[in-house]
């Protein structure tokens, strides 16, 4: 029986809603009236059988990338390969740690070449890519973890700030994590960027080896985990302010190292009631107040 995604406007009649498999995307468009139906039906065409192509190259997207070939042929499997080939080099991981925010960037795409957009937006479940223009901005809530709905702190991009994309990883998320971090949310110029970026960060805030953990093989939760037999992060039992510190300090001089490569324009890292900000230099202060100077900020729990 052949498949069809659902699309519908929701009911506030401003967003449109594009769900197909494990695809789940909110859109928002402003602009003209006949440009925002036009990029509505540009998101609609271009999300038809985009879950089949992905399909098609399961197999290898579930991989471990290469970091100089790729051998994928679609256009978003070749997305969500460069977003993770700066990685690659130094770590495990696949082209699937780039899905989310490379099909919201195909899909954002479709919509600005069908359509002038004052703002837009595609959510692919918290893993976000963004269009401002003029004086648009965008505001986010950087959750306390993924699968809650407390807000720990909100940021806004003006269409003058490099992020366009944002995403968001750690061990409560859709995805399974090497690390314990409750939450990494990543601000970089693509989507696709910052969701393969908040999965290396994520990772790297951890206690390895520490009792209090409890992992267990990737495979034995997912048979067909792209993670293979590699230990995830199921739970995280009583652990040490100082160890805390030590976790978030790990995640921080990761998070570090790509803004200083220009992989990341800020990170915010999230473990068992305390945070860690990371941001770069040229982001304005009071446009994104958490993410100022190169400095590590600590935000009371909310």
């Amino acid at each position: 029986m052949k498949r069809f995604p659902q699309i519908a406007l929701l009911p506030d009649g401003k967003r449109l809603h594009l769900q197909d498999g494990p695809i789940d995307l909110v859109i928002e468009a402003k602009g003209g009236e006949s440009d925002v139906g036009a990029a509505y039906e540009a998101a609609a065409r271009r999300f038809t059988g985009l879950l089949d192509e992905l399909c098609e190259e399961l197999v290898e997207l579930r991989r471990a990338a290469d970091p100089i070939r790729c051998p994928l042929k679609g256009v978003v499997a070749r997305r969500m390969h460069a977003a993770v080939a700066p990685f690659a080099v130094d770590h495990f991981i696949t082209p699937m740690a780039a899905v989310a925010g490379s099909v919201a960037e195909e899909i954002l795409g479709s919509m600005l070449r069908a359509a002038r957009l004052d703002r837009a937006y595609v959510n692919n479940g918290g893993d976000i890519a963004l269009h401002l223009t003029g004086g648009e901005q965008f505001t986010v809530g950087l959750m306390d973890r993924p699968d809650h709905h407390g807000v720990m702190q909100t940021i806004s991009i003006e269409a003058d700030d490099p992020a366009r994309g944002i995403a968001t990883s750690g061990r409560h998320g859709r995805s399974f994590s090497l690390g314990i971090a409750d939450a990494v949310t990543v601000l970089a110029k693509t989507a696709s960027q910052a969701d393969a970026a908040a999965t290396i960060i994520a990772n790297a805030v951890d206690l390895p080896g520490h009792p209090a953990i409890v992992r267990c093989p990737a495979n034995e939760l997912q048979p067909d985990s792209d993670l293979g037999a590699r230990l995830v992060t199921r739970d995280v039992g009583a652990i040490r302010e100082s160890e805390i510190d030590d976790a978030l300090q790990a995640g921080v001089g990761r998070a570090q190292q790509l803004l200083a490569a220009g992989l990341i324009e800020g990170a915010a890292l999230r473990l068992l009631g305390e945070t860690a900000v990371v941001g770069a230099t040229g982001i304005k202060t009071g446009v994104l107040p958490a993410f100022r100077g190169s400095t590590i900020e600590r935000i009371a729990h909310v």
